[in-house]
């Protein structure tokens, strides 16, 4: 495989303020493309989980809906492989076909090497995730290839959680590895899991540049005020 153009700059995200990253996963999926309409004013990111029911207990997204959800917006579509080792490069083909701009894998992942250059070849911007049993040191050799580093704040693939007492903690330690990497790019840090009105500030406070936001967002009285609130968190 050649090596693609770059399709989205990660450049081009605000740096001045908390993003919106917003999971899909909390949408109504019997009404997406109008929940796409009404939330794209106020989204930074499209946060689209992909999980195969064996690395994840749950399962979803499809390709086919990523195309379909690519057609809707032009914000970057951030997808995150939640899937078992043997199906993870065939997960990348197909998602990055389907017009994914960034792809995040997990450091858990034993074909990771292979799964970040299968990525970079796409031109899309590569992605990692840790679980919270993960030591957080464990993204150090990776940091310098990926665009974004995402810590999971609950065990993973299971809505409803509380904020894990550890999430800010790793939040920290991760700002400070990223500190220290010595990547020429910029790279984000994104809390994922839990996020609620009592929790962003102190995720923000620890260091996140994004939040991935479901029901906050999805099912807020008022989502502009909302998303007005959460922008405000410098």
């Amino acid at each position: 495989m050649t090596h693609a153009k770059v399709r989205f700059d990660m450049k081009t995200l605000p740096a001045e303020r908390l993003m919106a990253e917003l999971s899909l996963w909390s949408a109504d999926l019997t009404r997406l493309a109008d929940e796409i309409t009404r939330v794209d004013e106020y989204a930074d990111i499209y946060h689209i989980d992909v999980s195969d029911g064996h690395f994840s207990p749950a399962f979803l997204f499809f390709p086919d809906v990523v195309a379909q959800i690519r057609q809707l917006t032009r914000k970057p579509l951030h997808v995150h492989l939640m899937v078992d080792d043997r199906i993870l490069l065939e997960q990348i083909d197909q998602f990055a076909e389907a017009g994914a701009d960034i792809i995040s894998v997990h450091a858990e992942n034993q074909q990771l090497d292979q799964a970040l250059t299968r990525i970079e070849e796409y031109g899309c911007v590569p992605g990692l995730v840790l679980q919270l049993p993960t030591p957080v040191s464990a993204a150090e050799t990776w940091l310098p290839r990926v665009g974004i580093l995402t810590l999971l704040g609950t065990l993973m693939g299971v809505k409803g959680q509380d904020l894990s007492e550890q999430a800010c903690g790793r939040l920290h330690e991760a700002r400070q590895l990223i500190g220290r990497c010595g990547a020429e790019h910029k790279i984000l840090l994104a809390a994922d899991g839990a996020i609620r009105s009592h929790t962003v500030p102190a995720l923000r406070e620890s260091g996140a540049d994004t939040v991935v936001m479901g029901s906050l967002a999805f099912n807020a009285s008022d989502y502009r005020e909302t998303m007005l609130w959460s922008r405000a968190l410098r």
